[in-house]
């Protein structure tokens, strides 16, 4: 039976998403608050695995539940007995605590075909950068970077818009062996919220490591007139990293939202990208 699981997380005191040994993680807290409820070990398959430091407020994963795991979720009275997939995360809920620092916002019955890494067809991810403009906000400290500059969003947003469309993004991602950095960039600007914060979103098929960082990085260079705004594409079109702009910090930086697309195409989705990966060795997914 495959759950899909909707979550939610504050990335300050985790070691990323992924189970490590002798780390906190996010993947780690979870899968444990569920083997408490089902009896036994389970593994999540996330639709991107989040660097350390790095927050969540629309992250999606899957997990698979035998039969014997299942009937440990069934054999409940109330809520379960009606809707027994969606029971899940309440109880998870219940077993991480009131103030929990990664939670389960939603659960369901997984769709035919759905695979919450491989069906995804986009992740967007929003950074938040406190400038001398804007001000600092203590609440908000742990999603906010503060730079010490006052930035050109004006100059920040004409760099960034001239980033979007499918390109090597090798400057702007950490190498991993047999992974490609071609990526499709979908979207890509800021503005000052109501607060005056500078907030970018960023929006693509998938993202190669510390990618985002590095792009917002670059556009803050622009921002503090470092770098011109065609100075980016200058950069990208190298194809090599650069000390030119600093890979920003990753408390700036949260997974807002993943997309699907219709239920009766996820198969396809997931099918079409599991050969991409294994045709050019991507890691398609791959998070920030």
């Amino acid at each position: 039976m495959r759950i899909r699981l909707d979550i939610a997380y504050d990335g300050t005191h985790f070691r990323g998403w992924a189970k490590q040994p002798d780390h906190r993680t996010v993947q780690g807290v979870l899968e444990a608050a569920l083997a408490r409820i089902v009896g036994s070990d389970v593994s999540f398959v996330v639709a991107g695995r989040t660097d350390a430091g790095v927050h969540a407020s629309g992250q999606v994963a899957h997990v698979d539940l035998d039969e014997a795991q299942w009937a440990r979720v069934t054999s409940r009275h109330g809520r379960a007995a009606r809707d027994p997939a969606g029971s899940v995360a309440g109880r998870m809920r219940g077993v991480l605590g009131a103030y929990s620092d990664a939670t389960v916002t939603a659960s369901a019955l997984a769709p035919d075909g759905f695979d919450a890494r491989f069906s995804a067809i986009w992740r967007r991810y929003r950074y938040r950068i406190a400038d001398l403009a804007s001000g600092y906000d203590p609440l908000r400290r742990n999603d906010t970077t503060v730079v010490r500059a006052t930035l050109d969003e004006q100059a920040m947003d004409a760099a960034a818009r001239t980033l979007i469309g499918l390109h090597d993004f090798a400057a702007y991602c950490k190498p991993r062996e047999e992974a490609t950095t071609i990526r499709t960039l979908l979207d890509f600007g800021w503005e000052r919220d109501a607060d005056g914060v500078l907030v970018a979103e960023v929006k693509a098929d998938a993202f190669c490591h510390s990618m985002v960082r590095a792009l917002v990085g670059a556009c803050v260079a622009v921002g503090e007139g470092r770098l011109d705004v065609g100075d980016v594409v200058v950069l990208r079109d190298a194809l090599v990293r650069t000390s030119e702009f600093k890979v920003l910090a990753a408390r700036g930086l949260t997974l807002t939202e993943v997309g699907y697309p219709a239920d009766d195409l996820l198969a396809a989705r997931a099918t079409q990208t599991r050969a991409r990966r294994d045709l050019d060795g991507s890691l398609a997914g791959a998070g920030e």
